[in-house]
């Protein structure tokens, strides 16, 4: 899309519809009007307000009224969009909202879109927000669909006149927010295309090899692993998840690293993702319903990929590095069983009681490796535990981690960015569960509690490394239609990576302070 900023009466302006965000005290409350709706409400002769008050339009949110102007407007079709209350107002409000209306837009055969922006308190991280709405709801997955030629063919939103509210100009700092909105959602949209595509054609060498693509095209630094350098790496626990499978693993480290020789020397950011290609749950097979969606097992890694590919054009002040495992987990005669005792990178041997809890067996050697960095703060994602999906529901991703200063910043970026994160707590009373009779620990416990037995296996992998454990589990995908978000992957965790590294950047590039005051 195209997206530029306009002016003045944004009823005057030329466009297949005019989308007006209220909150719902300027449609309720004459004196607090919004002037866009005031005006084309006028134009219309009290249509607008009257057709408003019948269908029950109110400005909640969620709410919507699509109406056409008659040519009483520039526009062909007014779309009022509710916000809610301004009190409970915030950015992830707008963005959900915009997908909504792109949605709708769409399928109206739309082209050309002008906003009227409604008074916000940042005006550019809401035109941020709006921007990410629109694109992250124009997405759709349709590679494989060969029997909707007409509907791919349609018209789509291609031009946003975003109109100022107010006597506000454009600025540099609305114009970045436009480049950083775009850049965000096409990475997060791209994320949600790996997930999409089915295990068949992503395999751990096709996603290596987006990986590598991405890399060459962000100026990113990239190591791509075969097995036999993982052999030499002694990560026993991740060739033993890949054993039973045909398809070779990977073991992929992207590198960020600025020009500057002091900024390169500044302790890293790490980030690992889990990346099963398919997990059938190896020798304990999964039932059919719950292998269908296990494509989608490899969506930490692409949320990593795809954060990797904005932190690329923010350019930080300090490195980041990037790494995944991947791998299928699947049955066959080669395949880890029960019972088996594998050794990780750092030495501890696990017992194998579940072949289905897999991908803390990747990670945990992952993790080990990218410790080794010494980084400032490092972030896994991964759909780890239905355990957590149980806890927090199919939109909140639960957020595990000791050091509190990491997990508030992870938090905190998150919070920011409009992804819900719960933090949940790693605690040593469930340690028990993972102790075994023939080896250091167990891979898997019992059922209570079962996203901290995860979490608490993963720690000991880390060190003493600031480290915050991401279960996006539930987020990773979304099973309805939901403002910008469709049935399917959501690219969940970009955009909070991608704010984690711009806020650790400003706090860097913060002026001293004055060391006399």
């Amino acid at each position: 899309m195209n997206f530029s900023f306009g002016t003045g009466d944004a009823t005057k302006a030329k466009a297949d519809a005019l989308l007006i965000p209220l909150f719902d005290t300027e449609v309720t409350d004459a004196k607090k009007r919004a002037p866009a709706l005031a005006q084309a409400d006028k134009k219309l002769k009290g249509l607008l307000l009257k057709t408003a008050a019948t269908e029950g339009f109110k400005g909640k949110a969620e709410q919507s009224l699509s109406f056409h102007s008659h040519g009483k407007i520039g526009a062909t079709r007014i779309v009022l969009l509710g916000l809610g209350s301004r009190a409970s107002f915030n950015n992830e409000t707008l963005r959900l909202a915009a997908g909504r209306a792109v949605k709708a837009l769409g399928r109206s055969r739309v082209k050309s879109v002008v906003v009227a922006l409604p008074v916000l308190r940042e005006t550019d991280a809401g035109v941020r927000a709006l921007v990410e709405g629109f694109e992250l709801g124009a997405y759709r997955y349709d590679r494989w669909r060969t029997t909707n030629k007409e509907e791919k063919a349609a018209p789509k939103v291609g031009s946003v006149q975003l109109v100022l509210p107010g006597d506000l100009k454009r600025t540099k700092q609305l114009d970045e927010a436009v480049s950083l909105g775009r850049k965000v959602a096409a990475a997060t949209n791209w994320a949600r295309d790996l997930v999409n595509e089915p295990a068949g054609t992503m395999t751990p060498t096709i996603l290596a090899e987006q990986a590598r693509a991405m890399a060459e095209d962000a100026g990113l630094e990239i190591s791509i692993h075969e097995k036999e350098e993982i052999e030499n790496l002694k990560m026993g626990m991740f060739l033993g998840v890949a054993r039973g499978s045909v398809e070779p693993p990977k073991l992929v480290h992207l590198r960020y690293i600025p020009k500057d020789e002091e900024a390169a020397r500044r302790a890293p950011i790490c980030i690992v993702g889990k990346a099963i290609t398919f997990d059938s749950g190896g020798l304990s097979l999964k039932p059919t319903d719950g292998m269908l969606d296990m494509k989608t097992d490899m969506a930490g890694s692409a949320a990593t990929l795809g954060a990797m590919k904005v932190i690329a054009a923010i350019a930080p002040p300090f490195p980041v590095h990037a790494y995944f495992g991947a791998c299928e987990n699947m049955p066959s005669g080669n395949a880890y069983r029960l019972g088996d005792v594998l050794v990780s990178r750092l030495g501890k041997t696990v017992e194998i009681t579940n072949t289905d809890a897999e991908g803390r067996l990747v990670l945990g050697d992952v993790l080990a490796y990218a410790a080794e960095q010494k980084p400032a703060i490092m972030v896994d994602l991964a759909t780890l535990t239905g355990a957590c999906m149980i806890a927090l529901g199919h939109y909140i991703a639960g957020a595990f981690g000791d050091d509190d200063r990491a997990a508030w910043s992870v938090l905190e970026a998150a919070r920011a960015a409009g992804e819900e994160v719960w933090r949940l707590p790693i605690t040593e009373l469930n340690r028990d569960v993972l102790k075994s009779e023939v080896a250091d620990m167990k891979n898997s416990g019992e059922r209570y509690g079962g996203a901290i037995n995860a979490a608490l296996f993963l720690k000991e992998f880390v060190g003493s490394t600031p480290w915050v454990h991401l279960d996006i589990a539930g987020p990773s995908q979304s099973p309805k239609e939901r403002g910008y978000h469709g049935r399917g992957a959501t690219g969940f965790g970009v955009r909070t990576l991608v704010e984690l590294v711009r806020r650790r950047t400003q706090e860097i590039n913060a002026p001293a302070p004055d060391a006399a005051v």
